[in-house]
């Protein structure tokens, strides 16, 4: 009795011991990417062409910074993306979950064509051209309308929250409905409430998407005034690349001492400030949502 239990607590220290080493070398492997491009962004621009940087600048400067947060047009362009990440997030999420409670019910006689129809614009699109011809028959061009209406239903986000509205007990909804209540009271004060789990997951999903945008900025809006924050960081990172491609300049910064060296914009090391800009939102809003997410994404992409 005692050998095998023994024997069970030898496995269960061996299954530990190598789960452990397992997920922490995991987690070096995504995090190092990361936190080596927060060090090339704070390092010099000419020291960083030599290479060897990996945990800590070699030499520490804010200048690759300054050059991304001296553009003025970049916080016009924050204020569109953020303005275009929320309304898109909200608008997205309340009407695909209302969409979602609509082709729930067993009741709605056209829930199953109409879940189909939503489900082959996963698999087929009518291109780029189509959609720009579309968008301008709408007047969507040049528009700041064009970040919000093509985002206000996902079918990937539909499938998941219907499929999670499908394990809240239909004895909820019959009860609130013999006590009077319609189907937007039920919505609102019973499924709307309960489906927070998935509804943060999918939040997640339509912000971090709006947020990343940059190509829709760049074909249907020409505009100054409508550019985005990652158009705008795209093009810096363009502009750094073209001015440092000739080898005079680089020649000129590594002869003309410690200010020009420090004063020298590196495409990598502009590119490496560009993604710590852009990224640091995500990475502060996450963990706000990290307890909802697994729940919420396991639940609504199974059904039974």
């Amino acid at each position: 009795m005692k050998t095998a239990k023994k024997h069970i607590d030898t496995e269960h220290l061996l299954f530990t011991t190598a789960n452990t080493i397992f997920l922490i070398a995991l987690a070096l492997v995504t995090v190092y990417p990361f936190a080596n491009t927060i060090v090339i962004s704070l390092n010099e621009g000419l020291d960083t062409i030599r290479g060897g940087i990996y945990l800590w600048p070699r030499a520490f400067t804010l200048h690759n910074y300054r050059v991304v947060l001296s553009n003025n047009a970049i916080y016009h362009a924050a204020f569109i993306s953020v303005s275009r990440t929320l309304l898109s997030t909200v608008l997205n999420i309340f009407l695909t979950t209302m969409l979602a409670y609509a082709l729930s019910r067993k009741e709605f006689v056209f829930r199953k064509p109409i879940t189909i129809l939503f489900v082959l614009t996963m698999y087929f699109n009518a291109g780029l051209i189509p959609n720009y011809f579309l968008y301008r028959s709408l007047g969507l061009i040049n528009n700041f309308l064009v970040y919000i209406v093509p985002s206000m239903v996902y079918a990937f986000n539909l499938i998941v929250i219907r499929t999670y509205i499908g394990t809240i007990p239909e004895s909820l909804v019959e009860s609130a409905k013999l006590d009077g209540a319609g189907d937007f009271k039920v919505f609102l004060r019973i499924i709307f409430p309960l489906c927070k789990p998935v509804l943060a997951t999918v939040a997640l999903f339509v912000a971090v998407g709006a947020w990343n945008s940059w190509f829709d900025s760049f074909i249907y809006c020409t505009k100054q005034s409508l550019s985005t924050l990652q158009y705008e960081l795209m093009k810096l990172i363009a502009i750094a690349n073209i001015s440092n491609s000739n080898s005079a300049l680089l020649s000129d910064a590594m002869s003309g001492g410690a200010a020009a060296a420090k004063n020298f914009a590196n495409p990598v090391s502009i590119r490496a400030a560009v993604t710590v800009i852009a990224a640091t939102p995500m990475v502060l809003i996450y963990p706000f949502l990290q307890k909802y997410f697994i729940v919420g994404l396991t639940v609504g992409s199974v059904k039974e």
